[in-house]
């Protein structure tokens, strides 16, 4: 095997040598992105259980940060940053610059995810070219109310504009099981490799789930959820969270009509939502731009669906798409 080894390497540049025995940069990506939600999943449950959230009002009641969002955040990017200094990170909290504690920084990889073969039409990529969007605690508002399950921590890599790759932590998963319940998980997906951490389920029958906002509602997002006919109404908090519940059967479509959303919202669940054959648009259909320099609200609303897109977007009333110009 060494030999082996050896005459491959002697007949390839050492650039396509290094690419031939180690994993791929943004499967190399993935798995550091894997351990780093879980060790910011650990530092969201680590703040609650000290009862001091340190809660601040960024730009009213409805749009709250914690300690946990502050130390996530400072942990994921720190992280990421040590071993892909080229990519570019987009987080959701604006942040000072500072010196970043040690115990903050995880360094690990997930072993399964590097046994993976990457797709070959990411194979290539290089750490300059892909984007990463950071919400280190998405469903903020929910985590003061204690509504633990609406929590998540999301990590979405972009390349070329589109979401090709994304992590979700669920910090408080199992915890209505009680004391001594293991708490936590976190699922993955990459288009065109699959999504892995849950069931994949569908919505039982032929019903009409659709879920939507439980603390930014309007008669736009009323009138564009009744529009879809549904036969149930789920209201939680939180983009990751309702993306979860299309993905194990618990809803048909995610229905935002209002701007509200950003894209480190949306960029982990989508790629996750598209590795198991779903899709997320503005309520007119169109794709979300996860480039650096895009705006970072999701103006147009969002709808996602696990299946029968089309549908949702042919029930979108007129004046929904009059109220809500797309990107």
């Amino acid at each position: 095997m060494t030999s082996l080894l050896a005459a491959i390497a002697h007949h390839l540049s050492p650039e396509c040598y290094a690419m031939s025995v180690s994993p791929a940069v943004l499967m190399r990506l993935v798995a550091s992105a894997h351990t780093v939600a879980e060790k910011a999943g650990a530092i969201v449950r680590k703040v609650l259980h000290s009862g001091e959230l340190g809660i601040v009002e960024k730009t009213g009641a409805n749009d709250l940060q914690t300690l946990a969002d502050r130390l996530a955040q400072q942990s994921i990017c720190a992280s990421l940053s040590r071993h892909f200094p080229k990519i570019t990170i987009i987080g959701e909290e604006d942040l000072p610059a500072e010196e970043i504690k040690e115990d903050l920084i995880e360094s690990g990889f997930s072993e399964e995810i590097l046994q993976k073969t990457c797709p070959e039409e990411y194979s290539g990529l290089k750490e300059e070219e892909l984007v990463v969007w950071v919400d280190p605690l998405d469903g903020t508002k929910e985590y003061t109310e204690g509504l633990l399950d609406n929590v998540t921590v999301l990590i979405g890599i972009a390349y070329g504009g589109r979401a090709i790759a994304g992590v979700i932590n669920q910090p408080f998963y199992n915890y209505e099981r009680g004391a001594g319940a293991a708490l936590g998980r976190t699922m993955w997906g990459m288009p065109g490799l699959g999504a892995f951490g849950f069931q994949l389920r569908d919505v039982p029958g032929d019903r009409r789930i659709v879920t939507t906002t439980r603390s930014h509602s309007n008669k736009v997002v009323t009138d564009c959820v009744d529009a879809m006919e549904p036969h149930e109404v789920v209201r939680v908090g939180g983009a990751g969270n309702k993306i979860i519940q299309l993905v194990e059967g618990k809803a048909s479509a995610y229905v935002f009509a209002s701007p509200g959303c950003k894209k480190w919202d949306t960029c982990a669940p989508e790629a996750i939502l598209h590795a198991v054959g779903g899709k997320l648009t503005d309520m007119h259909g169109n794709a979300y731009c996860y480039d650096a320099n895009v705006k970072h609200m999701n103006s147009a609303g969002v709808l996602a669906t696990l299946r029968n897109h089309e549908y949702y977007v042919s029930r979108v009333p007129q004046s929904v798409l009059q109220a809500l110009k797309s990107e």
